[in-house]
């Protein structure tokens, strides 16, 4: 059994095993990678186990565990609360846990003998890719979360011509059991395979082992370019900022609960027609119209963790403007703090990406001086029918005055029609257009940290890498 497959069990383990008996899993690397050893029972020392000063990570489930330096619960301890510890570093057991022991749940403890506030265990998404017959993500879909030899078998062979990946990397070829070209796709959206020569090409994937060691040359471009599709298609993420798990559909869903999604949408991904998005089943509750675009968060408009169903609109159909949601959102919402912590420790990701999205167009007026009209021509005699309408709007009055106005339009075009080589009237003009805005209203930056692509949006713009912990989280 490989260590990813090893891990994804363990922690998979760990995140369902809430109603089990209380239990722990050390990770030997920081964000719960590497070499893993999962116990529910007392170990007084970890060295029979080959796991002694090994764990830089740990998970806690179930009841309080107790975590020490010494074997047989000697030297410095700490209590660990039910949760996710993704580094030891900060209570200074980082490789140097030695015996480990569950703390009965009427056990007092002193709060100062306790770690600092655990993350709350969430399992991490397990490796996936999904394969559309169109681009943009559109048209017959084909999933896998295991290695596929030959996709004939699947009758999905040479079909493939855009793609999502989810959680590890995954290699694709265009020949059958890994041979011909290949490219390696990271975590993200591939609307269309053509950049990299896969376009209705592919016959083998697989996922690859996350401690695997990838030339940068075999990898696919970070995003290709969004090629609309024929019909709309919308993709829902699990968590802001397009991450987690996603569900798309190019169809009606009038009930998320019969797809295991509901109240769960945090970011959106809209291509093609617009869609009407609403917090309750069958398109009732408050409802949202979302253009073609990216959402990165559904915070600001009432729909995070809410929505219940989705309709694609028929392109035809009017849609009063009040209805629809901000066009597009230029950063999620506010809300972690990306200052470093105390005793966090930093690592520094390579950016794969760099996207500079420009502001709304501006509107720029100016005069330009008027045009004099000359010679004895037609456009003299309008110009003087003009100037008689105004006159005869100067004079008479009662019903009179529209006689006057006629009189006037007359006499002026006859004088207009004399004129030659005299100056008529002129007027200055006021002309607008819309220019663009040269200044970018901010960067959607995507980085790759430890195999998996991340996106932030950015105020400037970044260099080479981004400073992130060790979960990927960026970092000012």
């Amino acid at each position: 059994m490989n260590a990813l497959l090893k891990n994804t069990l363990a922690v998979t383990a760990v995140a369902l095993a809430a109603h089990a008996s209380a239990q722990v899993t050390l990770f030997e690397q920081e964000g719960y990678q590497g070499e893993s050893f999962t116990t529910s029972r007392t170990v007084d020392n970890l060295a029979r186990r080959g796991f002694n000063d090994s764990a830089s990570s740990v998970v806690v489930v179930g009841e309080r565990w107790e975590a020490c330096e010494d074997q047989r619960f000697n030297g410095r301890c700490v209590v660990l609360r039910p949760g996710k510890y993704p580094s030891l570093n900060a209570m200074g057991l980082s490789n140097r846990i030695t015996s480990v022991r569950a703390v009965s749940r009427n056990t007092r403890v002193d709060d100062r003998r306790y770690a600092p506030a655990p993350a709350p265990v969430i399992a991490p998404a397990a490796p996936q890719i999904t394969f559309y017959e169109d681009e943009g993500m559109s048209g017959r879909s084909f999933t896998t979360g295991r290695q596929i030899n030959n996709f004939n078998r699947f009758g999905f062979n040479d079909s493939a011509s855009s793609a999502v990946v989810v959680g590890e990397r995954w290699e694709v070829c265009e020949d059958a059991r890994f041979r011909g070209q290949c490219v390696v796709l990271r975590q993200g959206t591939y609307p269309s395979l053509r950049a990299m020569g896969l376009n209705n090409r592919v016959s083998s994937v697989r996922v690859l082992d996350r401690n695997e060691r990838i030339d940068e040359r075999r990898y696919a471009p970070a995003f290709a370019a969004v090629t609309a599709p024929a019909t709309g298609q919308i993709t829902f993420y699990e968590n802001e900022g397009l991450n987690g798990r996603s569900f798309s559909t190019a169809q009606e869903i009038n009930n998320f609960n019969r797809f295991g999604f509901n109240d769960r949408a945090s970011s959106v991904v809209v291509v093609g027609e617009r869609w009407e998005v609403c917090d309750d089943v069958q398109f009732r509750g408050q409802c949202v119209v979302l253009r073609q675009g990216t959402y990165p968060s559904l915070r600001a408009m009432g729909l995070n963790d809410r929505v219940s169903s989705v309709r694609m609109l028929d392109r035809n159909e009017r849609i009063d403007d009040r209805r629809y949601a901000p066009a597009l959102i230029a950063a999620p919402v506010p809300g972690p703090d990306f200052r470093p912590q105390r005793d966090e420790r930093l690592f520094e990701a390579n950016v794969t990406s760099v996207r500079a999205v420009m502001g709304t167009p501006e509107q720029r007026c100016w005069v330009e001086p008027g045009q004099v009209a000359q010679g004895n021509n037609v456009p003299g005699a309008i110009a003087g029918a003009l100037l008689g309408g105004i006159l005869g709007h100067q004079v008479g009055g009662g019903s009179g005055k529209d006689l006057a106005t006629v009189g006037g339009v007359i006499a002026g075009a006859a004088l207009g029609a004399k004129v030659n080589g005299q100056q008529g009237a002129a007027e200055d003009v006021r002309r607008c257009e819309n220019v663009p805005n040269q200044k970018p209203q901010y960067w959607d930056v995507t980085y790759n940290f430890r195999g998996q692509d991340h996106r932030v949006q950015m105020t400037t713009p970044p260099g080479q890498t981004v400073t992130v912990n060790a979960q990927g989280e960026p970092r000012k």
